[in-house]
Parts: C-alpha cells; sequence; structure tokens
C-alpha cells in the first residue's frame, strides 16, 4: 500500500500553553489502512487528528497529505477534499432540518452539480445504513443513528481519509457499535482509509495498526494484537485491555497458557475452548 499521510517531526503548541502538545512526531499512515490512535487525556491524540486536514498546521516540521503540504493555504480545500473529518457530538456536525439536505451540505459547498449530488447522498446514505431516514428530520433520530448522518455527510465528499475524533464518546453501547460497524465497513469493503481517535479498547480490536500516544510522544505502534499482549505497557500508559484480554491475562497468571492475541470474543472463547479439551 501506498502511503497517503505522513508527519516529519511535527511540533506543535496551542496558543498560551507551556507543554507541547506534539513534541517532534514522525509517523505514516498507509492507503486503505485502519489506524487507531489511543492515549489518556491530554496526550495528543485529537491534536494528531486535526493536522491531518489541516484544521492545525505544524508549528515546525510539515504534514503532507496526498503529497499536499498542510501548510500551503492555496491547498487548503484539496486537503479537505481528501480527508474528512468527524467529530464526538454529532449535533455540532448537523446543519439542515431535513437527513438528506444535511448529507448534500458538504459537497454543495465545493461546487459539486445537483444532479452528482443526489447520488452521492443517496449512495452515502445506503453505505451508512440511514436511506430509509432521508426524509427524517435528524434531531428526531439516536445518538448512533445522528453519528452515521454525520459520516454520510463526510463520505458524500468522496475524501480518501476519514478522520474520527472519538466519534463514539457521547454514544450508548448500541450507537457504539452501530458507528465502528459503519467505519470499519469502509475501510474493508470499500478501501477508505480511516484513523481512528478512541479512548475504547475494544474499539481498537479490528484496526490494521494502534497507535499509543503520551504526553505528544508516540510511545507504542504495532498491531492491536502485539500492544495487547503487553498488559503491562498497557498499564504503563494509563490504558486499560479488552475485556478478553484481561480474562486471559487472569487465567495465565493461575497456570494457563492462553494466546493473548485472541482479542474478540470468538477468538477467545476458542482459545480458551482448546485449552480446555487438550
Amino acid at each position: 500500500m501506498s502511503e497517503i499521510i505522513r508527519f516529519d517531526s511535527v511540533h506543535f503548541t496551542y496558543p498560551g500553553d507551556e507543554l507541547e502538545s506534539l513534541c517532534g512526531i514522525s509517523l505514516s499512515i498507509e492507503e486503505g489502512s485502519f489506524v487507531a490512535v489511543v492515549g489518556h487525556n491530554g496526550s495528543g491524540k485529537s491534536t494528531l487528528a486535526k493536522h491531518m486536514n489541516a484544521i492545525l498546521v505544524p508549528d515546525e516540521g510539515k504534514v503532507t497529505v496526498c503529497g499536499i503540504d498542510t501548510s500551503d493555504q492555496e491547498s487548503i480545500i484539496d486537503i479537505r477534499r481528501n480527508v474528512g473529518m468527524v467529530f464526538q457530538n454529532p449535533d455540532n456536525q448537523i446543519v439542515a432540518n431535513v437527513v438528506e439536505d444535511d448529507v448534500a451540505f458538504a459537497p454543495e459547498n465545493l461546487g459539486v452539480e445537483p444532479s452528482e449530488i443526489r447520488k452521492r447522498v443517496d449512495s452515502a446514505l445506503s453505505e451508512v445504513g440511514m436511506f430509509e431516514y432521508r426524509q427524517h428530520a435528524p434531531h428526531l433520530l439516536s445518538g448512533g443513528q445522528k453519528q452515521r448522518i454525520a459520516i454520510a455527510g463526510v463520505i458524500a465528499m468522496q475524501p480518501k481519509v476519514i478522520v474520527l475524533d472519538e466519534p463514539t464518546a457521547m454514544l450508548d453501547p448500541i450507537g457504539r457499535r452501530e458507528v465502528l460497524s459503519t467505519v470499519t465497513e469502509l475501510c474493508r469493503q470499500h478501501g477508505m482509509t480511516v484513523v481512528l481517535i478512541t479512548h475504547h479498547m475494544d474499539e481498537c480490536i479490528g484496526a490494521d495498526r494502534m497507535i499509543i500516544m503520551t504526553d505528544g510522544y508516540i510511545t507504542a505502534d504495532g498491531t492491536p494484537s502485539q500492544l495487547f499482549a503487553d498488559p503491562e505497557l498497557m498499564e504503563s500508559q494509563g490504558l486499560d485491555v479488552p475485556e478478553t484480554v484481561k480474562l486471559m491475562y487472569a487465567l495465565n497468571k493461575k497456570g494457563w497458557n492462553l494466546q493473548l492475541d485472541a482479542l474478540g470474543v470468538d477468538e477467545c472463547a476458542e482459545e480458551i475452548r482448546k485449552a480446555v479439551v487438550k
């Protein structure tokens, strides 16, 4: 896979702050990959996300998106065509009183032809499983449904990358599952690059790659299986592990010999079954 986003020694400090929020970050994200970024509050993960579509630009260093330098003000529209953002609160992203009008808002502002907008809106709503709600009022929908509408609005722009900054933080478990299923399908079925900022460790299970941030630094970078298999590492970063890993880790302390990379519920159950029937 080819590189689609690159950070080269990026430093960033918010005005008025004494400490940097990003401390010389170097990072490459491959096209079509699903990357989860985790870390405690204040770790820099949301700041990292906002550098991916030029909401923020580096004080030092360089960020490139599809080969475009994000500090080039004349290329901002091109950057944001390529990288769409979804934030925590879907209510802050909904701008219309009818679902399909809200999804059409971004492509309209990009100057897309009306007939093409119609196709994009219908396609985007179908992709997130919300086509039947196209004539509904967004404020009457559940939190998970609203967030899927926000995602549809980004899809309608036809970006190459979708960056989601803690999109499930305000949702109940059902809404979280709906949103996670949607973004996973965007990557796996449609080839979109997904960057998911989250504090829910179980949302990282299906990712290709997991990045841990602490105090503006990248402190670990690997597959979820690799990082979750080291509970001491996760604990040292102030992070939890999925319940499946906790269970297997506790059993191993009792003398079992389970592989901690069986992250999903079914995989965990199969690992335990194999140990029992030996």
